[in-house]
């Protein structure tokens, strides 16, 4: 009599997940997990809720300063916003390696005495030169401390997981959680002071990095236990031939040039729909608010039954469908609630997406990244993919000014995440040292 077939899991992989067992709240407990935290993560999360409480306080007010209270034309004004933004995606990578040759402490309290002598400037600034020096100090500002802080985030998530004390996204989605929050939480600030002037405005920007400046001054240590110098030269060279790690870039660029439409055609299409941009307020605030609420039973449904792989391969699956929804939607030329129903669509999915995607990316990169050069790698994550976006928005944004059909651009946008599906490499598993 044949003996009965065994069936047995192979070694590194995770059951497929059951929609019958997707209970995200049951053992959702956020501020348990944050108390069971070590208090140099505990600070570091905290970190970012404040980062981003003082740099949102400011930045949604500054074109309509420029602009207005100001002059500056609106070419202008693009460009001293797109300065700001390289100056900060674009040199994460600097960022980066300073935190790997130097330690995060000394880059962080050097990024925080940068954001302010960059936003008490900004406040006084009124020549265009001096506009335009005080937010590429803003933005370097940010390049140093944001990949360190990122950097050993991840560092000390990981070393959670080999302690058996949970998946390493879960840290990094409660990472992004404080992040959002900040960005939710600062605007509010910087309306209820726009109320004195911009100045003022500024000036609390500051005084919130200066708190920070003398909690890291007095909390943060030293040297960090377990955390290795980088020594020698060929960092950077390495990295480019790094083909896992590129091929990731490339697919975090895809997820983050959809993200980007936010701001680029989502914006059209809400005011073909609704004869004004009104309603994006509140497509945004939806996201904000998802992102609050469900990122991190979302994390930890997806991380306790997904690898890094299909948990990133399925948030991009998703933020394809939400572009596919308002390109089969478009050829009706549907006007009024019924055509804001698709682009509601495509916030939702595009969140969801992003709450997939952005822990498991970041939490995928010590896996690729060189012993010793974290900080090098996570900063270069957001400047690869920035380059990506880029060069995407570029060529999407012309697709509008074509004779194509209105679709065709949501289609483009739909096809991309499923290319970069392909592009993710296998996962190595190697941790980081």
């Amino acid at each position: 009599m044949p003996e009965p077939r065994t069936t047995t899991a192979r070694p590194g992989r995770r059951p497929l997940p059951s929609l019958r067992s997707f209970r995200p709240f049951r053992s959702f407990h956020p501020f348990r997990s944050f108390r069971s935290f070590s208090p140099l993560l505990r600070l570091l999360v905290l970190t970012q809720l404040a980062f981003n409480i003082g740099f949102f306080a400011v930045l949604p007010f500054l074109a309509g300063h420029l602009g207005t209270a100001i002059g500056m034309a609106g070419w202008l004004v693009g460009l001293v916003l797109g300065l700001r933004t390289f100056s900060q995606q674009g040199l994460f990578v600097v960022g980066g390696a300073l935190a790997d040759r130097y330690g995060v402490r000394p880059v962080v309290l050097a990024g925080c005495v940068l954001r302010i002598a960059g936003f008490a400037w900004l406040g006084y600034a009124r020549a265009t030169w001096a506009v335009v020096g005080a937010v590429l100090l803003v933005g370097f500002a940010a390049a140093l401390f944001s990949p360190a802080v990122e950097s050993e985030v991840a560092r000390q998530a990981v070393c959670r997981e080999e302690a058996g004390e949970g998946p390493r996204t879960h840290v990094l989605a409660l990472f992004t959680v404080a992040g959002q929050a900040g960005a939710f939480l600062g605007p509010f600030l910087g309306a209820l002071l726009l109320a004195v002037d911009f100045r003022t405005v500024c000036l609390a920007g500051a005084g919130v990095f200066g708190l920070v400046l003398a909690g890291h001054t007095w909390l943060l240590p030293q040297r960090i236990p377990g955390r290795v110098r980088a020594g020698g030269r060929g960092g950077l060279r390495r990295l480019v031939r790094n083909r896992g790690f590129l091929a990731l870039c490339c697919a975090y660029g895809a997820y983050l040039l959809a993200y980007n439409q936010l701001y680029q055609l989502l914006p059209v299409e809400v005011e073909r729909a609704a004869g004004s941009q009104a309603p994006l307020a509140w497509l945004f605030a939806l996201s904000s608010l998802l992102v609050v609420t469900a990122q991190l039973p979302v994390t930890r449904w997806a991380g306790d039954r997904l690898d890094l792989r299909p948990s990133m391969a399925a948030g991009l699956l998703l933020i394809s469908a939400g572009s596919a929804v308002v390109a089969a939607a478009r050829p009706a030329g549907w006007t009024g609630t019924a055509g804001l129903l698709p682009v509601a669509g495509y916030v939702v999915l595009l969140t969801l997406g992003q709450m997939l995607v952005a822990p498991a990316a970041r939490a995928w990169v010590p896996d690729l990244a060189e012993d010793g050069r974290l900080g090098l790698y996570t900063g270069a994550l957001s400047s690869v993919s920035g380059l990506v976006v880029l060069a995407g928005s570029a060529a999407t944004g012309s697709l509008l000014d074509t004779d194509l059909p209105p679709a065709v651009p949501w289609l483009v946008l739909a096809a991309l995440p499923m290319a970069a599906v392909a592009l993710l490499p296998r996962r190595e598993g190697r941790p980081a040292r």
